[in-house]
């Protein structure tokens, strides 16, 4: 049996576009024409994302979220694109997707029904494959409302994951298994990552940093149960959401969601308005040193090293024998802070032996020299801010 693992995908996070967080349950196209999830909106996405560089800096899927759906399946049973949102259906946007350089991709559940009330996949799941296989479907996201009992939900995010490969189609394997598992047992990770591409960990992002905060405070919490898993094929999703360039986050805190997921080898999936966003969210979400520490090769999940008062310390080792390090600022109250390090703290006293160059890629790039290894790093970080530095 063929499993997720070895279905060859998401050696790197994937990267995307992503309507769930922004564009929410937008089914309203005659009172929201600009704002409620149709195949306008996705056509729209995927001319700015291939001509305004986000494909190019590495954002290649276009993913549609819940609410797509027609309220039933078809004569039969086969699921349907709501017909007056989705005119053309999905295999046609597929088609336009792809003529773009992108791929795209689809939202179905685990259950009877979706998060949002739409027809879910239980029952049908060797008919829902084939059916995103036929349409030119290239990631599924598997969400897990609605599922019964604990041993359905496990059943049937194994059966979607078999079901996928049979189709002899490509099609990364985004479950939310974890997330929906946790209240009452502790997630088998190994066997998650036989299955899927990467699984969701923590609840919904939201537009604020009280959200980002709750998750990067989980993430370091349950870290030594998650970060050995994540790798080439397999990633932790802490809800791969980037909220930059919305309305909830300051330049800083928009600062520390970039570096923090790319410390976290997160999936990157943006959900704003590529219509309208501002030059300097462009920048940050474009930015190429950035993604370069997100989609490293070595595939290895970042970790918190160090927790002093209000400073984090988090370090993700890089190919070539490098480290990305974040200094985290968590307070929010007065001004900048200095925050001060010895360099033997990294890669068990490795990172810097006998001596290693430092260049700050966060909030701005700038080379800071060569460094040995028994010197002290000092940080100024500004509240809810980060400082990532590749060393």
């Amino acid at each position: 049996v063929v499993m997720a693992l070895d279905n060859g995908l998401a050696r790197t996070p994937p990267m995307g576009w992503l309507h769930w967080e922004r564009f929410l349950c937008g089914t309203d196209c005659a009172g929201q024409p600009g704002r409620c999830v149709s195949e306008q909106l996705f056509v729209e996405m995927a001319d700015r994302m291939a001509g305004e560089g986000w494909r190019d800096a590495g954002y290649e899927f276009l993913c549609i979220d819940d609410c797509w759906m027609a309220p039933t399946r078809d004569g039969q049973g086969r699921l349907r694109a709501d017909p007056k949102r989705f005119p053309g259906g999905i295999r046609r946007l597929a088609d336009y997707v792809h003529s773009k350089g992108l791929k795209l991709g689809i939202y179905s559940d685990v259950g009877e029904r979706t998060c949002a009330g739409f027809p879910g996949s239980y029952g049908h799941y060797e008919l829902d494959a084939q059916t995103f296989a036929s349409w030119g479907v290239d990631l599924l996201k598997f969400d897990g409302c609605n599922s019964g009992s604990l041993e359905q939900l496990a059943e049937g995010y194994r059966r979607m994951s078999l079901a996928l490969n049979k189709t002899g189609r490509s099609i990364v394997y985004a479950c939310e298994w974890p997330f929906y598992l946790r209240p009452m047992q502790q997630p088998n990770y190994t066997e998650i990552k036989q299955y899927c591409n990467h699984w969701r960990n923590f609840y919904d992002v939201y537009d604020s940093w009280n959200s980002i905060k709750s998750i990067l405070e989980w993430t370091a919490l349950h870290q030594d149960s998650i970060v050995k898993i994540a790798g080439p094929g397999g990633w932790n999703d802490p809800d791969m959401a980037l909220v930059i360039g919305n309305f909830g986050l300051s330049w800083d805190q928009s600062v520390t969601q970039m570096a923090m997921w790319a410390i976290m080898a997160a999936p990157l999936f943006m959900s704003n308005d590529l219509r309208h966003i501002s030059p300097e969210a462009k920048c940050l979400l474009q930015n190429k040193e950035v993604i370069a520490i997100n989609q490293d090769p070595l595939g290895r999940q970042g970790y918190q090293i160090l927790k002093d008062k209000t400073f984090e310390l988090w370090e993700r080792p890089l190919s070539g024998r490098a480290y990305a390090v974040a200094v985290l600022n968590q307070q929010e109250i007065g001004g900048p802070q200095n925050f001060t390090f010895s360099l033997t703290f990294l890669g068990n006293g490795l990172a810097c032996n006998p001596a290693c160059s430092v260049r700050q890629v966060l909030p701005a790039s700038r080379d800071w020299g060569v460094y040995s290894w028994i010197s002290s790093l000092s940080v100024e970080v500004n509240p809810t801010g980060t400082v990532l530095l590749k060393v």
